[in-house]
């Protein structure tokens, strides 16, 4: 019998989880649960280096449940996971394999749940702990977990547990375990911090190492856009508008950024939600719970949030922020493609992010393909694909021929059918137009002309002052946290700052742009209301967090020249009008 023929009763494993295992549908065991059920059922310790999605939950939990003593109330299985969600996921499988066990019971100690809740599940006698590194050693120092007849413990995602900060909670809670245990260890990578705990803990164990194939790699198929040419909120509604998806995961850097997208997602029809470590657990679980049944398609969320999340529906994975080390990378497009489904996993690449693709493609030892945003044409037909879908579902319907009649009673005979169809087609079409007018194909020789210009601009100050730009009211300097690596040039700022203060382009001073950063001259009694609006104001997605640097650098002769002051009566019109746009932009707050 080869390996590929194996079946879970080939593997020694008891009727009562052989009966749950047919239940849930699983007939051959993945390689990983191949090889670690066997050992762990000999006894053995065991660590287990193999990528997200491979089935090593059942991999450690199916051996170790054989092992507890029922009628003994005291927890004799541990699992430590990095994440709350994760640990659920954990625990819910422990109860589905042991659904015809009788007097096992299951305990799940997290964060953001009440205590009195866990301190009533483990007094019941629960045998099988699963929980996050804090919460679990918040109880051994209470006195509430007792694991001194414990024998066995894994420590799940190991390497994620060394990253989230909790490596010394889990080498103090391992140091509380008696000396007779079984240990199994799982990391999708093995660094040194982990690799001290296998020598220190863990007795002659058994490495198995599973590589990822063409039959063990999730079948995702991953592509990349180079930011460029559009925004990426622009981008992302293109892609997930052409995309055929059922459910989806966007992973943003950070808590605010979850929550723009998402009211982006909603103004623009989506079912989306996030999730976010500022949500409480029961308002986490209860959105996924929704996605679950299918009463939302998108969630967005932080790497932290999304860590163990897994969901059937997911087949999409948007990373609008790539993240900062490309292991995270692996973790992200692992939420799809999962036990044999296939999945789709698209990565937003600014242009000052080359190198960290370049880390991601080397740990996944391939190049992930360019796309090219989806141009007007391909939008254009999607909207029609789908709109004739919906208008061939409506003529099934058994009252069209009450329509009908309303129809001809409504319209005089002389009117043409197909303008009348035509007509009803532009209502109903409302914000998704059938009829996109084509994208901007000079759209990058305009950006090459904008930068030469600003160039220009930045050499001859002047220049910027014909154009209307530069005027002789005493300004101040601001600097602003976006440059020429974010893309951004200085029609954006100047766009932003006109748009979002309400202030004319020609009180707008000298701009100058730096890779990482630009200054903007602005004119000086500027109110700090305003000041804190223009931090949180984005350019090109990104906040400007714009903050004071000091009075502009040749000012006081430009104000002589100018005969203009600082205060005093008489102000000039520049400056006058300046205030009067101070004035309207407080009434607005207070309306």
């Amino acid at each position: 019998m080869t390996e590929n023929q194996l079946t879970f009763n080939d593997l020694g494993l008891p009727e009562f989880i052989l009966n749950a295992v047919a239940d849930l549908g699983f007939t051959s065991p993945s390689p990983i649960q191949q090889s670690c059920i066997p050992a762990l059922l000999e006894g053995r310790d065991v660590l287990g280096m193999a990528q997200t999605g491979s089935g090593k939950t059942a991999a450690f939990s199916l051996p170790l449940l054989t092992k507890i003593d029922a009628d003994k109330k005291y927890p004799q299985m541990l699992v430590m996971a990095p994440t709350r969600e994760l640990a659920i996921q954990v625990a819910d499988a422990c109860e589905q394999f042991t659904k015809y066990a009788k007097g096992l019971r299951v305990v799940t100690l997290y964060g953001g749940q009440r205590y009195d809740i866990q301190l009533r599940a483990l007094r019941q006698g629960s045998q099988i702990v699963v929980g996050t590194p804090g919460r679990i050693l918040d109880h051994i120092r209470r006195g509430t977990l007792d694991l001194s007849h414990l024998k066995a413990i894994v420590l799940d995602e190991a390497d994620e547990m060394l990253r989230m900060g909790f490596i010394d909670d889990v080498e103090t809670v391992m140091a509380e375990l008696p000396s007779e245990h079984q240990t199994a260890l799982f990391s999708a990578t093995m660094p040194e911090p982990i690799r001290r705990i296998t020598k220190r803990f863990m007795q002659d164990p058994q490495e198995i190492k599973i590589k990822a194939t063409n039959t063990t790699a999730p079948d995702i198929t991953q592509s990349c856009w180079f930011v460029r040419g559009f925004r990426k909120n622009e981008a992302l509604l293109r892609f997930l508008e052409v995309e055929d998806f059922d459910g989806a995961i966007i992973f943003a850097r950070t808590k605010t950024g979850t929550m723009d997208i998402t009211s982006l997602l909603e103004r623009n029809g989506f079912r989306a939600a996030a999730l976010n470590g500022d949500m409480t657990q029961q308002a986490r679980e209860q959105t996924l719970d929704r996605l679950r049944k299918g009463h939302l398609d998108i969630l967005v969320a932080t790497d932290v949030a999304a860590r163990g999340l897994d969901v059937e529906r997911l087949s999409l994975v948007v990373n609008y922020d790539i993240p900062q080390d490309a292991e995270s990378y692996v973790h992200r497009i692992g939420r799809t493609g999962r036990a044999g489904r296939a999945g789709r996993a698209i990565l937003f690449v600014e242009p000052r992010e080359r190198r960290l693709l370049g880390n991601i493609e080397r740990l996944m030892k391939k190049p992930i393909d360019e796309v090219a945003v989806p141009n007007h044409e391909v939008l254009q037909a999607t909207r029609r694909k789908k709109f004739v879908e919906q208008i061939t579902k409506q003529l099934e319907h058994k009252n069209l021929e009450e329509y009908r009649s309303l129809l001809e009673d409504l319209f005089t005979a002389d009117q043409d059918q197909e303008d009348i169809a035509a007509a009803m087609l532009m209502l109903l079409q409302g914000k998704q137009k059938l009829i996109l007018p084509a994208d901007p194909a000079i759209e990058r020789g305009r950006r090459e002309r904008h930068d030469r210009q600003d160039r220009r601009d930045n050499e001859n100050p002047r220049s910027r002052e014909r154009r209307g730009y530069g005027n002789p009211t005493p300004m101040d300097l601001y600097r602003i946290e976006v440059g020429r690596m974010d893309g951004v040039d200085v029609r954006h700022i100047v766009g932003a700052i006109a748009n979002e203060g309400d202030i004319s382009s020609r009180n707008i001073g000298h701009i100058k742009l730096f890779d990482e950063h630009a200054t903007v001259e602005l004119p000086q009694g500027m109110p700090k209301e305003l000041l804190k609006h223009f931090a949180k104001t984005r350019v090109l997605n990104k906040p400007m967090q714009m903050s004071f640097v000091g009075e502009a650098k040749g000012q006081s002769s430009r104000n002589e020249r100018s005969g203009e002051r600082k205060f005093g009566d008489r102000r000039g019109r520049g400056e006058r009008k300046f205030n009067d746009k101070k004035r309207s932009f407080k009434e607005r707050g207070r309306r």
